[in-house]
């Protein structure tokens, strides 16, 4: 065998020395694509209240999310919360899987449970990697069909720059994003989950008796910043998702690839501080459709596009064991020099029309014990019975046991539940044709802790059944919209 070697050796036009030289190029290469993520920095800021694009560096550059991820495990479980499908009090089981992840975590030993909320609380501070996984089990069966669901969510919101393959945010050479992205996902965030969005200002918790504290330095020390998320891993640099309100202004602004989190957030206050006076004190309505509504607006993602496809690195970087996800340094905030940057041309966004608000609104959530699982093995084959997204569904399939299920149609909603049902008959009798094979139902929920109920028709078996009952309703003048329960 070395004889043959070394024959095919000496008779190849290669020599070993320039073998060893291919193959180093091809090492340094791959090395240079995986750090090309982290290389250079990429930001952009939005006006929230608009959809204008107030500032743009790279915005369309792949980039390693890092612990920003978890924005997209919190929007998921912020959905399965408003759904009824689990409640803040409902245990997240340990799985070996999910206790073994690297720091930064809560270190809840396998077996173990903490209730969501408690979850929710060790993500948006602590940027726990093993709740976001232990989650991330509860609500997809498990962690690789979670990341199917998340991408696929992702698709339904217009992050068409976005592939997720964990719940945390750890390295992964197939996860990647764009500030663009992460910006919508903050828009989204806030839109669609207003009353879950306040945990992202959480500044610090008690776990037992210990008091964990966040890693969001902008916290409480530029005003109007009330969240989002920050994320850091070796091949991502320091990243930054940073919410501002002042007054009548709204901003969203997305920093990438930092070079250390005090740079970071001093970039993030210079874009804060430049850019919120230019913010429009007007406007206001959706910018992100809803995922599974059949509001067909998704502006930000036609604005923002790639054009053409980055490469993703071959290699996979190394977990830093010290320093992984959301791994901030605690720096004080040093605001710098706005940056000298003139803005991009401003892009209009095409608002949604407001038809009879009262229906057409995004229905507010559930109440949160709606429907709870009633032990956590029940929670987790509820999930896992779920198939996997091929490709982004309407909406996610999974159905509430205690109402009919399937597409229904909402027609208002009422402060009790007999002026529900009352809207449910009123309705019933100027369109008895339509709801001939309707049943109608009321759903209870909680908006800024009053009960409301909402009136519903169900029995579709379809969208398009669904969808063209709600037409042949709009054209009696009665308002509503298709959803699926």
């Amino acid at each position: 065998m070395r004889q043959a070697l070394s024959g095919f050796v000496s008779k190849s036009p290669f020599s070993i020395k320039a073998i060893m030289v291919a193959a180093l190029a091809v090492t340094i290469v791959a090395a240079d694509v995986a750090s090309a993520l982290a290389a250079k920095s990429a930001a952009i800021v939005v006006d929230a209240k608009t959809g204008k694009v107030l500032y743009s560096a790279d915005a369309n550059g792949r980039r390693y999310p890092a612990s920003l991820t978890k924005m997209m495990t919190l929007y998921l479980t912020f959905e399965a919360l408003a759904k009824g499908r689990i409640s803040k009090n409902t245990p997240v089981p340990y799985s070996a899987h999910a206790a073994a992840e690297p720091p930064t975590k809560l270190g809840v030993r396998a077996g173990g449970s903490v209730p969501v909320e408690t979850a929710i609380l060790s993500m948006v501070t602590k940027s726990a990697n093993d709740s976001a996984t232990a989650l991330g089990e509860l609500l997809g069966g498990s962690e690789d069909n979670f990341a199917r669901m998340m991408t696929a969510k992702a698709r339904q919101l217009g992050m068409n720059g976005t592939v997720f393959r964990n719940a945390n945010g750890l390295p992964d050479p197939g996860q990647f994003t764009t500030a663009h992205d992460m910006a919508m996902l903050g828009i989204a965030l806030r839109e669609h989950y207003p009353q879950y969005y306040g945990y992202f200002s959480q500044r610090s918790f008690l776990y037992g008796r210990q008091r964990i504290n966040g890693h969001n330095r902008l916290l409480g020390r530029i005003k109007g910043v009330d969240g989002i998320k920050t994320g850091y891993t070796r091949a991502s640099g320091y990243n930054l998702v940073s919410s501002v309100a002042d007054g009548d202004r709204r901003l969203v602004a997305v920093v990438m690839g930092g070079a250390s989190g005090r740079s970071r957030d001093n970039q993030m206050a210079s874009l804060i501080n430049t850019y919120l006076p230019r913010a429009s004190t007007r406007g206001g309505g959706d910018l992100i459709a809803k995922a599974g509504g059949d509001n067909p607006i998704k502006a930000l993602a036609k604005v923002f596009l790639p054009k053409h496809d980055a490469p993703t690195p071959d290699e996979k970087p190394a977990v830093d064991d010290t320093a992984v996800a959301s791994a901030d340094d605690s720096a004080p905030v040093v605001e710098e020099t706005p940056v000298a940057e003139e803005a991009k041309p401003v892009i209009q966004v095409r608002k949604v029309k407001t038809v009879a608000v009262a229906a057409m609104a995004p229905p507010p959530a559930p109440q949160e014990t709606a429907s709870e699982p009633e032990t956590t093995s029940q929670a987790v084959a509820a999930y896992a019975a779920e198939p996997t997204p091929a490709a982004a569904p309407a909406v996610d399939p999974v159905k509430t046991s205690s109402l009919p299920s399937g597409w229904v149609v909402q027609v208002a909603s009422s402060p009790t539940q007999s002026g529900a049902q009352a809207l449910l008959n009123e309705t019933s009798k100027q369109a008895p044709k339509v709801l001939a094979d309707a049943s109608g139902f009321t759903v209870a929920f909680d908006k800024d802790g009053v009960t409301l109920y909402r009136a519903r028709f169900g029995g579709f078996g379809s969208k398009a059944a669904a969808w063209k009952a709600c037409d042949a309703l709009k054209r009696k003048k009665i308002a509503c919209y298709a959803v699926q329960q």
